[in-house]
C-alpha cells in the first residue's frame, strides 16, 4: 500500500472534554499530493497578492471579520464541543479573532509596516552616498501552526494567519488535532470570504495531520512557519527548518515559566489581593494559557499559605483541552511534587470519570530547594498547578531569578515606595522576558501596536519578533533596498511623489511628503 494511500485512511477525531466521546465526523489527514497542490498554489498567488494594492489587500482582512462574526454562533457551538470552554471564553475569543483582523487592517492602510526609507544622493558623504530606498516586501507562502488552546485566537484564522495575510503572504495552516471539525468550518468561511473579497486563488489553504506538518515546514514554496506548541514538537519542526537545503525562519512560541514575584512591602500591605489575583491566573483556562504564572516568588514567612489553597480550591477548573494534554498534565505535577524538598500546599489529585477533568495544585519550595533542583523545577507543566518559591531576601531573590530560564512575561507585585528592590526586578526580568507587568497578572493578551509576545528561549525561537500585536506582520517581510533605480521603475511607496502617501523616513527624517530636490 503506498504512503498516499495510507495517510488517506488516517482520520483525526474531536472529543468532548467533558465527556471524552467523540464530536462531529471524522477529518482525513491531508494526502502529499493534496498538500503539494497547496503548498504549489500559495507560491503562484504570492505575486499577485503582493501586488494588490494596500487598501485592497486591507479589504480581505475585513471580510474574513466579517464573514467570523456573521458566522459566530455557528462556529461558536463547533468549538465549544471540541474545547469545553464554552461562554463567555468563546465569544470573547471570537469577537477578539476578528478585532484583530481589523486591526491588521487598519494597519496596512496606514502603511508604515512597509518601512519606506529614501536616502537621496550625497556625493560629500565619506564614502559618497547613491540614491538608496529600502522596502519592505512579502517573504511568500507562510505555513501557520494552529494552538490547541486557542481554536479561533491562535488557529485557523487566528494571528499567525492575519499577521502573513497582512504582510502580503499566502497561508497554508496545519490545523490542530484537538479541534477539527471547528478548524475545517473555520477553513471555509475564511477561504470564502477570502475569494468573495477578491483574493488570488491559492491565498489560503488548511491541511490536517502530523506528518503534513513535517512535510510543509520542508516544502520548497514556504517560505516562513509560524507555530504555537509544545517546547518538543516546536524544537523538532525548527530543527527541520533550519535543515532546509534552503533554510527559512521558524517563528515558534514553546514553553514558558511566567514567573511572577510579591515583594515584602506589596504582601503587607494587599497580601490576599495578590494571591487572589494569583490563584485567578494560573487557573484561568484551566491552566492552560501560555502566559499562566508557574512560579510565584514570596517572602519568607508571607502568611499567605491558608488563603492561596482557599482560593485555588475553589476555583473553577473545566476539563482540559484533550487526552494527550491531561495525561502530560497529571504526568508532569505528579513528577513536580516528588522532587525532595518541594512541599504540597495543594496536592495533586485526579479526576475520576469520563473526559479529561483536572484538579488544581499547588506546591511550594524554597530558594535554596529551587537552585538545588533547578532542571527538575524549571519545567513548565501545562495545566492548573504552580510553584511557591520563597525567598529569604532580596539577593537571595534576585540569584534565583538569574537562574530563570527565557519567559513570555515576568511579573512584579511592588510598591513604588520600595528603595530598590522594584528597579533591580525590572531590570532582572527585561532580560529574562518579553513583556514585563507591574501589579497586574500576564494571563489576557492585549492586541494593540506596543504589544509584544515573545521572550528569550524556550519562550521562542526568534526573541526579536512578537506573534501578537501589529508589529507581528514585521516576521513575514524582508528589506530590499534599491540602489540609483530611475522613479518610474521604483515601488510606489519609494517613488518622489510618494503617491500612496504613506509614513516613510527622507534623509532620516519621518513624513510622508514628496521627495523635494534643492
Amino acid at each position: 500500500m503506498t504512503e498516499q494511500v495510507v495517510r488517506a485512511a488516517e482520520e483525526l477525531r474531536g472529543y468532548d472534554p467533558r465527556t471524552g466521546a467523540e464530536v462531529g465526523s471524522p477529518v482525513p489527514a491531508t494526502d502529499p499530493a493534496t498538500l503539494d497542490a497547496a503548498a504549489r498554489a500559495a507560491a503562484e498567488a504570492a505575486g499577485p497578492l503582493a501586488a494588490l494594492g494596500l487598501p485592497e489587500r486591507a479589504a480581505l482582512l475585513r471580510a474574513v471579520a466579517t464573514a467570523l462574526r456573521e458566522r459566530d454562533a455557528e462556529l461558536i457551538e463547533l468549538a465549544d464541543a471540541e474545547t469545553a470552554l464554552g461562554s463567555p471564553r468563546l465569544p470573547g475569543e471570537l469577537a477578539r479573532t476578528a478585532a484583530q483582523l481589523e486591526l491588521f487592517a487598519d494597519a496596512v492602510e496606514e502603511g508604515s509596516f512597509c518601512e519606506a526609507t529614501v536616502d537621496l544622493p550625497d556625493p560629500s558623504a565619506t564614502p559618497p552616498r547613491p540614491d538608496l530606498r529600502r522596502l519592505l516586501l512579502p517573504l511568500g507562502p507562510v505555513a501557520v501552526f494552529a494552538a490547541s488552546n486557542f481554536p479561533f485566537a491562535f488557529s485557523v484564522a487566528g494571528g499567525d494567519t492575519a499577521s502573513a495575510l497582512a504582510a502580503g503572504c499566502p497561508v497554508v495552516v496545519k490545523a490542530h488535532p484537538s479541534h477539527p471539525v471547528t478548524s475545517v468550518r473555520t477553513g471555509e468561511v475564511v477561504a470564502a470570504a477570502l475569494a468573495a473579497a477578491g483574493a488570488p486563488a491559492g491565498t489560503f489553504a488548511v491541511v490536517h495531520g502530523e506528518q503534513a506538518g513535517r512535510e510543509l515546514v520542508t516544502h520548497p514554496a514556504i517560505t516562513a512557519v509560524g507555530f504555537t506548541g509544545s517546547l518538543g514538537g516546536g524544537r523538532a519542526l525548527f530543527d527541520l527548518a533550519s535543515s532546509r537545503p534552503d533554510p527559512i525562519p521558524f517563528y515558534g512560541e514553546l514553553g514558558s515559566l511566567n514567573p511572577a514575584v510579591a515583594t515584602p512591602a506589596a504582601v503587607a500591605v494587599r497580601g490576599a489581593e495578590i494571591a487572589k489575583g494569583f490563584v485567578g491566573s494560573y487557573t484561568m483556562g484551566s491552566g492552560q494559557f501560555c502566559t499562566k504564572p508557574g512560579l510565584l516568588f514570596l517572602p519568607t514567612g508571607h502568611a499567605l499559605t491558608e488563603a492561596l489553597v482557599q482560593a485555588s480550591r475553589a476555583a473553577t477548573v473545566a476539563p482540559l483541552l484533550n487526552a494527550r494534554i491531561r495525561a502530560g498534565y497529571d504526568a508532569g505535577v505528579r513528577e513536580l511534587a516528588a522532587v525532595d524538598g518541594v512541599r504540597p500546599l495543594l496536592a495533586p489529585s485526579t479526576v475520576d470519570g469520563p473526559g479529561f477533568g483536572a484538579n488544581p495544585a499547588l506546591l511550594a519550595v524554597d530558594v535554596p530547594t529551587l537552585v538545588a533542583h533547578a532542571d527538575e523545577l524549571l519545567r513548565e507543566c501545562f495545566g492548573p498547578v504552580s510553584l511557591i518559591v520563597e525567598y529569604a531576601d532580596a539577593d537571595e531573590l534576585l540569584r534565583a531569578i538569574e537562574l530563570l530560564p527565557g519567559s513570555l512575561t515576568g511579573t512584579i507585585q511592588g510598591e513604588a515606595t520600595e528603595p530598590e528592590l522594584p528597579a533591580a526586578l525590572l531590570e532582572a526580568f527585561a532580560e529574562r522576558a518579553g513583556r514585563v507587568l507591574w501589579n497586574g497578572w500576564p494571563t489576557g493578551v492585549a492586541v494593540s501596536w506596543a504589544q509584544h509576545h515573545g521572550g528569550p528561549w524556550p519562550a521562542t525561537t526568534a526573541p526579536l519578533f512578537t506573534s501578537v500585536g501589529v508589529t507581528a506582520i514585521r516576521r513575514f517581510l524582508r528589506p530590499v533596498a534599491y540602489q540609483d533605480v530611475p522613479d518610474a521603475l521604483l515601488p510606489a511607496a519609494l517613488r518622489d511623489a510618494n503617491p500612496l502617501g504613506l509614513p516613510r523616513r527622507l534623509n532620516g527624517v519621518l513624513g510622508d511628503g514628496p521627495v523635494v530636490r534643492g
